[in-house]
């Protein structure tokens, strides 16, 4: 039986190689509609695991709670011309108390200003903050020390600063123990953090964070020193804006309790806020969403490129019956010999299996280039066109495409799949020829 399974292939090669131009352009078709395939849930999954891995540095354990103005922010307050919302010192008072899960609560207020150090500034991002806020947002020390508890008790004037911001205003010296002017007061430096990777925004409720121009100091500092209110000038004017926490972050005791416990949030929040001006961001809630979002949106890629391979099934089915047109007298020949329809249909099937085998297995070893490719192509945007590599979003610049092994069985497959069933059509057409009309013909 595998001698016959053997020679019926290598009879099918040989039949092909005649006709070597058609047949490979034949087997083009298919071998774009699997490289598509793989191609695609590549480029997809690259996408999808790094909006994944941006959402699980977030903490499954994590319940993030931040301030939002809302559109049509009212004043409010004995202050009428100040615009107060957002979290309150309240609020978080009433979630330590209230939340009997919460393992750790991380109050935090941000303000954008301008840092100075002699004759050199730039806009930061100042941070107040407590000593846990390292931890839950994953920043390392490139050298000194994060804040710590006693720093917020002592109301200390240190600082804490990100790499980019020790790079440039420290350009020439190390900037632990030296000065920075941060509104109207002088902090010393005391740690620099890492670079980090900037962090994408999550749908509407979480905006994207770049931690490399941040400047962290006590938040009891902050209060002291810059106070609750923020005064803006918007076109000429004034904008006085007042808030107390510009977000909070939970870490629950258990990862089971952390949807429990954002429902409580959220029910504290509704009772003792009048308008939404606040948002609760659950990282493991999108996480499933985003793992839902994957599969939906990797079946969508597959059947989109599977239209390639409809496409050069159409093709292959279209050379299969020009070659049985070709070789009628063959077909006539063989079946005079003693060949029955079932050896005619199982040689047709042999070479369109070949051909679509032949190219699923290119379009295999295409595949696999996706992630040179994609690399090549940041390289060269990098390095030749720098004013466009700026103005790309950061999930483009580093893109990393994952080859699904599913996705190279899947094409493949389908690839098999589609040349047994276009070539059925044309093998059972040169089966059902009657064999003294096949010798008849010239």
């Amino acid at each position: 039986m595998f001698s016959y399974v053997l020679r019926t292939f290598k009879h099918g090669v040989k039949s092909l190689s005649l006709h070597a131009l058609r047949s490979s352009l034949a087997m083009i078709g298919i071998l774009i509609g699997v490289m598509a395939v793989i191609w695609l849930v590549a480029l997809g999954e690259g996408v999808s695991d790094q909006a994944q891995k941006q959402i699980e540095q977030l903490g499954a354990r994590n319940i993030i709670i931040k301030s939002v103005k809302p559109a049509s922010s009212g004043s409010g307050g004995d202050r009428s011309f100040v615009t107060i919302y957002g979290l309150t010192d309240a609020d978080y008072d009433r979630m330590v108390d209230t939340i009997p899960t919460v393992e750790v609560a991380v109050p935090m207020r941000e303000i954008s200003t301008i840092v100075r150090n002699d004759s050199l500034d730039m806009a930061a991002q100042l941070v107040g903050c407590v000593a846990e806020y390292a931890e839950i947002n994953h920043l390392e020390m490139e050298q000194g020390e994060f804040l710590e508890p006693r720093h917020s008790v002592d109301r200390s004037t240190v600082c804490v600063i990100a790499e980019e911001v020790a790079t440039s205003l420290f350009p020439l010296e190390n900037p632990l123990g030296n000065r920075l002017l941060i509104d109207q007061d002088f902090y010393t430096v005391i740690g620099v953090t890492k670079a980090r990777e900037a962090s994408a925004s999550i749908g509407g409720s979480l905006a994207g964070r770049e931690y490399n121009h941040d400047i962290y100091i006590p938040v009891t500092t902050f209060r002291s020193r810059l106070g609750d209110e923020l005064n803006t000038s918007p076109s000429g004017g004034i904008d006085r804006e007042l808030v107390e926490i510009s977000q909070i972050t939970l870490t629950i005791k258990d990862v089971e309790s952390v949807e429990a416990s954002a429902a409580v949030a959220r029910l504290l929040l509704e009772k003792y806020h009048a308008n939404t001006d606040y948002s609760v961001v659950v990282p493991k809630e999108l996480l499933r969403q985003a793992e839902v979002l994957r599969a939906m949106f990797n079946v969508l890629l597959v059947l989109i490129a599977g239209i390639s391979l409809l496409v050069g099934g159409i093709g292959i089915m279209n050379i299969m019956l020009a070659t049985v047109t070709e070789r009628t007298r063959e077909i006539g020949v063989r079946r005079a010999l003693g060949a029955r329809r079932s050896d005619i249909i199982t040689q047709f099937l042999a070479e369109t299996v070949v051909l679509t085998g032949a190219g699923g297995l290119t379009g295999v070893l295409f595949g696999f280039l996706c992630g040179p490719s994609v690399g090549v192509v940041q390289f060269v945007i990098r390095k030749f066109m720098p004013e466009i590599w700026t103005t790309l979003p950061t999930a483009i610049q580093v893109l990393e495409p994952i080859v699904a092994p599913w996705s190279v069985i899947v094409a493949f497959s389908i690839s098999v799949f589609v040349g047994v069933l276009f070539g059925l059509y044309p093998a059972r057409r040169a089966a059902m020829m009657d064999p003294i009309e096949a010798l008849r013909h010239e």
